[in-house]
């Protein structure tokens, strides 16, 4: 469970409520499903209109992330390419394929059964990056769905606004109906930047951040089993790994 980004949503919130309190606002008058409505709906249609339905499908799955993002123990990673180092240069390159019927990662269960297969460092180097290259872009894709909902919420909120000035602009002999249509107005310009800056551009900054770290560790993981492939020492190994894991902590 990430703690920093529930702290952060509750902070922000928080805030934003107590600030209004003490300005004598009544938290009620900022709850107005009219409002909700074409902010929030015409924001998802949007972002919908313009993603492709797989696409559309993995960010909501992603999204998850962002309270319980996926974990890479770097230090881990370096021990256990050690160890696939140490056999292979004990036992020859079949004994890693034995190792990767227990991977459940797919990156390092193809690495380790190409090496298994004795394919040439050059050809697994490059099959390796692209399948690299791939998973990050289809990750990013789905970060840019949420940034792209930040770009939409903020210009559909002032529709909502101008929605809601042409329904007070109607009723100006119903004072109860105008007041609503105002109230819709300011309340959906309220909805479209603060959904856009409270939430879906940091849901977007922080999928990137963890697709940076995702890309860090199987890149590092890519380097380990190029260098195993090369049949190199574990520990001239180890030491160059051990790059990777300061830069994750520098993160």
């Amino acid at each position: 469970m990430d703690k920093l980004s529930i702290a952060g949503l509750i902070i922000a919130f928080f805030a934003i409520y107590l600030g209004f309190s003490i300005e004598g606002g009544a938290i009620s008058t900022l709850f107005e499903l009219p409002a909700f409505l074409i902010v929030f709906g015409g924001t998802l249609g949007a972002v919908m209109l313009q993603s492709s339905t797989e696409q559309f499908r993995h960010a909501l799955n992603i999204l998850k992330w962002i309270f319980i993002p996926p974990t890479y123990n770097f230090e881990q990673g370096i021990e256990r390419i050690v160890d696939w180092a140490a056999k292979a240069r004990e036992s020859g390159y079949l004994v890693l394929e034995n190792i990767a019927l227990d991977e459940e990662d797919r990156f390092i269960n193809k690495g380790l059964n190409l090496l298994a297969d004795g394919v040439e460092t050059e050809n697994f180097r490059n099959s390796l990056e692209i399948d690299l290259e791939l998973y990050r872009e289809h990750n990013l894709r789905s970060a840019n769905i949420f940034e792209s909902m930040g770009g939409y919420s903020p210009t559909i909120g002032i529709l909502g606004a101008v929605l809601g000035l042409i329904q007070a602009m109607s009723n100006l002999q119903d004072p109860e109906l105008l007041g609503q249509g105002i109230a819709t107005a300011f309340v959906a310009t309220i909805y479209g930047v603060g959904f856009a800056n409270l939430i879906y551009i940091p849901v977007a900054n922080k999928i990137r951040a963890i697709v940076y770290q995702q890309t860090l560790y199987r890149e590092m993981i890519l380097e380990g089993l190029v260098s195993i492939s090369l049949a190199e020492n574990p520990h001239a190994i180890e030491n160059r790994l051990s790059a990777f894991r300061l830069q994750d902590e520098q993160v």
